[in-house]
């Protein structure tokens, strides 16, 4: 892989639009550094201090899974206080343990928050009396959440001294640097109060800078622009500049706004406090709601979380959802009288909901699944939902674009799964420069890929740390809307009419050039997505105990059209499941599973061994049949992350679903036949 990089950081003065008292000094206490060693993360909980000159290497790529656990979340009150960093690896932060040892700032280092988009992460490091965190770089989502909620953040280590010394910090140290918008949340104290201040006439609110109409643009901006809205401070704004750059920093009225029963709860929550009980819901009919996480929770829960009421807790969360829906006259995508899930969120907006240039956010980090439409999809939190709703809006700062050029024909064996854990393990994104960026996809090497395994490569530019993939429309997206959606030709062209792409001539960060023909069948080790290797590269062979095809990333159409022929092939060969092996097929959508019907799938996989399941995302999120039971199981999965605890307490390796199939024939990891 090749890349040249070339930058426009053209961006607005930091702190325009704040309002203008000298900015207050604020004291913080104790420090927390997060190091590698888990032995003495704990030393520092029992009271031992580091100076922070320490020279102990700080932990990388913490995750939202870490901070806050799937089980965690079925809380979203100050309750989540004492459970921050209860999923940190090496289990050396206990139940109230930070809460209760009076830490105000917490250290890190590359790539805090990586993940989920879960806004409980930050909230309950807000709840256990972290005041700021400090971090060689922070995941997109993560940053944006702190600042909504009011912790602050910051990537300059030159604080840390000055901290320990007990000297007060100018809250301009927290500004400095940031886009007009987030500074005034930043020294508003928060989205909300933000907001407040700015329907009082409080603030400025900056408006778009002026761009001239000739800037060429790439896709992500040209949708953004479209988007603008122009006077934020009047509900009934005219849309649309004649272009953006990256840096500017806008309110954009979204198309599509959806939110799922692990978020929904806690966005409500705050729609309700901060707006009053008398608040609705702005255009209800583009909002939609999903109860697709936690439908096989009860299978899978062990007994001392039922005995402590997290199932009721958890249970609890569809129904306040439900209420939610029925009130503000929201879609609900519910549960089927099979059991399971209507779609998952993401598999649904592709299918059934976006449509080319829609501008798409959701309460899920894999919103940006549907960029593969040519969507501007990305994820948000809780709070950032929450204002949404009200407004229809939501800020963004306009990113930096790079491009990926895909070039040659991928081998028989290989799958934009593959591609895509490739990309991730590449130096550029391992040194986080594709943080906060989009990746547009482009090139000849799409041109062979059907619309689902371009959303595979959409739905994990997440994981390397972008706020969103884009891919622009093609023939092979108006064929799957026309496919899908049962669309005339006329509503086809309409569509294409519209659609956007980059202009000839746009700026890009970066540019990456990579031939398919190259990319062999790949496996991320345990840990991390980004830890990708050839699997003949992986060393002995790795013994497994499941082997599951599901979640968003591997259970759409043609995923199942994959399992399916190498589990053909084996029933062909008199094979089955190995012993010993579970291996698990799930549905991304209702419609995903009637498509496996009528091709024959769902007896082929129950003949060879396989359990097919309803959709969900399920084992994905530990909250389904596939997941691990103990730390001694080791797992081969379709999904699209592996952090540790993400999928029960064992080992998660990441792959295609050729190799996940071939996998549970084997017994262990191993790629199907070229």
């Amino acid at each position: 892989m090749r890349d040249s990089s070339t930058r426009d950081m053209a961006a607005p003065a930091a702190g325009a639009g704040v309002a203008s008292d000298p900015a207050p000094a604020v004291r913080f206490g104790p420090v927390l550094y997060l190091t590698e060693d888990p032995a003495w993360i704990r030393r520092q909980l029992d009271g031992e201090r580091l100076p922070p000159d320490h020279g102990l290497p700080l932990r990388d790529a913490i995750s939202t899974d870490e901070i806050t656990p799937g089980w965690v979340c079925f809380h979203y009150d100050e309750t989540l206080g004492q459970y921050c960093l209860v999923g940190l690896a090496g289990s050396p932060v206990g139940e109230g343990d930070l809460a209760r040892a009076g830490f105000e700032v917490l250290v890190s280092g590359r790539s805090k928050g990586c993940g989920s988009s879960r806004e409980t992460a930050p909230f309950s490091e807000l709840c256990a009396g972290i005041r700021l965190v400090v971090a060689e770089s922070f995941e997109k989502i993560y940053a944006q959440n702190a600042e909504n909620l009011g912790l602050l953040t910051s990537t300059d280590f030159a604080l840390l001294p000055r901290i320990a010394r007990g000297e007060p910090i100018p809250l301009d140290a927290f500004i400095e640097g940031r886009d007009a918008l987030s500074a005034g949340v930043v020294a508003a104290g928060g989205l909300f109060a933000y907001n407040r201040a700015r329907l009082r006439g409080a603030v400025r609110v900056p408006t778009p800078p002026a761009r001239d109409a000739s800037r060429p643009m790439t896709l992500a901006e040209k949708i953004l622009a479209r988007h603008v809205v122009v006077d934020p401070s009047s509900p009934d704004s005219p849309l649309g500049v004649p272009a953006v750059a990256p840096g500017d920093a806008v309110f954009a009225r979204t198309d599509v706004r959806f939110s799922h029963e692990y978020v929904t709860p806690m966005a409500e929550t705050f729609f309700r406090h901060a707006l009053g009980p008398d608040a609705r819901v702005r255009s209800p009919e583009r909002v939609y709601a999903f109860r697709d996480h936690l439908t096989f929770l009860d299978l899978v829960m062990p007994e001392e979380r039922r005995k402590r009421g997290l199932l009721q807790q958890a249970n609890g969360l569809a129904t306040t959802q439900e209420t939610f829906a029925r009130r503000h006259g929201v879609r609900l995508y519910g549960v089927t009288e099979r059991g399971g899930a209507e779609a998952i969120c993401h598999n649904a907006v592709v299918e059934e909901i976006a449509s080319p240039g829609e501008l798409v956010i959701g309460t899920d980090s894999h919103t940006c699944m549907a960029g593969v439409l040519g969507c501007l999809a990305f994820g948000v939190g809780s709070t950032d939902m929450a204002n949404a709703w009200y407004t229809q809006d939501v800020r963004v700062r306009v990113p930096h674009s790079v491009r990926v050029e895909l070039r040659g024909r991928l081998r028989r064996n290989v799958t934009a799964k593959d591609v895509m854990l490739h990309l991730l393990a590449a130096p550029f994104v391992r040194g986080g420069h594709a943080i906060g960026a989009v990746l547009e996809f482009a090139g000849e090497g799409l041109a062979d890929l059907p619309l689902d395994e371009r959303a595979t490569l959409t739905n994990m530019s997440v994981e390397a740390g972008a706020m969103t993939g884009l891919i622009a429309p093609d023939a092979v997206t108006f064929e799957h809307l026309r496919a899908t959606r049962g669309l005339d030709d006329a509503a086809v062209a309409a569509i294409a009419q519209r659609a956007p792409c980059s202009d000839e001539g746009a700026t890009y960060a970066a540019q990456l050039t990579l031939d398919c023909g190259d990319v062999e069948p790949m496996v991320a080790t345990p840990g991390d997505p980004r830890s990708g290797r050839p699997l003949a590269r992986l060393g002995a062979p790795v013994r497994i105990d499941i082997a599951y095809g599901g979640s968003c990333t591997g259970g759409k159409r043609s995923d199942m059209d994959l399992y399916a022929r190498v589990f053909a092939d084996a029933e062909a060969r008199g094979r089955r499941i190995a012993p010993g092996v579970e291996c698990f097929i799930q549905f991304g959508s209702r419609r995903i599973r009637e498509y496996a019907e009528r091709m024959g799938y769902v007896e082929l996989f129950e003949r060879v061994g396989v359990t097919a399941l309803e959709p969900s995302c399920g084992a994905c999120i530990n909250a389904g049949p596939g997941a691990s039971r103990s730390s001694e199981q080791v797992t081969v999965s379709a999904q699209n992350r592996n952090f540790p605890g993400r999928s029960g307490p064992g080992s998660v390796y990441l792959a295609s679903p050729l190799t996940v199939a071939a996998s549970a024939l084997a017994g262990h990891i191993v790629s199907a036949p070229e």
